[in-house]
């Protein structure tokens, strides 16, 4: 998600501090150092050794090559259909029945960012919304690579990976749009399908539009709000221990680094401005997975192979979350 644009404006400034969110996750950094070295040193293009980085590929929880989705490259993606520009379904995805596992009786709610055909319906997203604390635009277009590799494809197809994993683990896995709309939803409808959902856990899935040389994932947590039809206050805490976990499984799944523009280093991010977030009643947060607009980040991002990865990670962070 690029940080200009209604709902995702950039965060305000702050002073370098330690608090315990800090503390929680120092442990992260020099994983995802060795993770980032890792990388680096087969040239960042798509991540091919970063999964063996902290734990062997064959110990994953969630280690499934017979069922896994299918890797894909950006050209494959080209190739899939575009939304039905006549669709008009408002309801969430409809997940699969899920399977006996050790989240049988968790529901879990994927939320792809924006909408490949939101530029199609500039009015429609352009519409103000009530996100409790302000009014702003339904969604954005989102951001892609400089070839053009859109956010919208990348987090949907994210979101799939995440779905068969999850699944395989029995839970019951919902997806806040599937590619069977012409638009959105609208920021306050995404945290609305979670809420009525009951879900144990919702996880929006984006990718960055920042600066090059920008890189790295990071998370994004609910700050208390309590204003107008928003309260955090009950979820920022369980919110804050799912984000840590997700954290923490992405820098050794993926082997990337935390964000070194965007978190102090610690891949967690606080912020108060997010509809999704002011308006969700259930723990949920947001991940960048990388920075579409830096060139070596690009590379993986368009990697069918650590887009496999980048969900194995969030999945492994919601399952031990969610395991306690």
């Amino acid at each position: 998600m690029s940080y200009v644009g209604p709902d995702f404006e950039p965060s305000q400034p702050r002073r370098p501090r330690r608090g315990p969110v800090t503390v929680a996750v120092a442990a992260l950094v020099p994983g995802a150092l060795l993770g980032w070295v890792a990388y680096e040193a087969v040239g960042g293009s798509d991540g091919g050794s970063a999964g063996a980085v902290g734990t062997p590929a064959s110990s994953s929880a969630l280690a499934s090559p017979k069922t896994s989705a299918p890797t894909t490259s950006a050209a494959d993606d080209a190739k899939q259909p575009s939304p039905n520009p006549a669709s008009t379904a408002s309801a969430p995805a409809a997940s699969a029945p899920a399977a006996s596992g050790p989240l049988k009786g968790k529901v879990i709610v994927i939320d792809p960012g924006h909408n490949p055909g939101n530029f199609q319906h500039t009015a429609e997203i352009n519409r103000k919304v009530n996100i409790g604390t302000s009014w702003k635009e339904c969604d954005t277009t989102g951001t892609s690579t400089n070839s053009g590799y859109q956010e919208a494809k990348f987090s949907l197809d994210v979101a799939h990976r995440m779905r068969t994993l999850l699944q395989e683990q029995g839970a019951t896995v919902k997806l806040t749009q599937d590619g069977d709309r012409p638009y959105g939803p609208c920021v306050d409808e995404r945290a609305r399908i979670g809420n009525t959902a009951r879900a144990d856990a919702v996880v929006s899935v984006h990718a960055d539009g920042s600066a090059a040389g920008n890189r790295g994932f990071h998370v994004i947590l609910p700050g208390s709000v309590h204003a107008g039809a928003a309260d955090t206050r009950p979820i920022v805490a369980p919110s804050r221990q799912l984000g840590e976990r997700i954290a923490g499984n992405f820098v050794r799944v993926t082997g990337s680094a935390p964000s070194n523009y965007i978190g102090d280093g610690t891949g967690l991010d606080t912020r108060t401005d997010l509809g999704g977030l002011n308006l969700s009643t259930v723990p949920k947060v947001f991940i960048e997975c990388g920075n579409m607009r830096d060139s070596k980040d690009a590379a993986l991002l368009t990697s069918g192979a650590w887009r496999q990865k980048a969900a194995q990670g969030i999945s492994e962070g919601l399952v031990s979350f969610l395991r306690g």
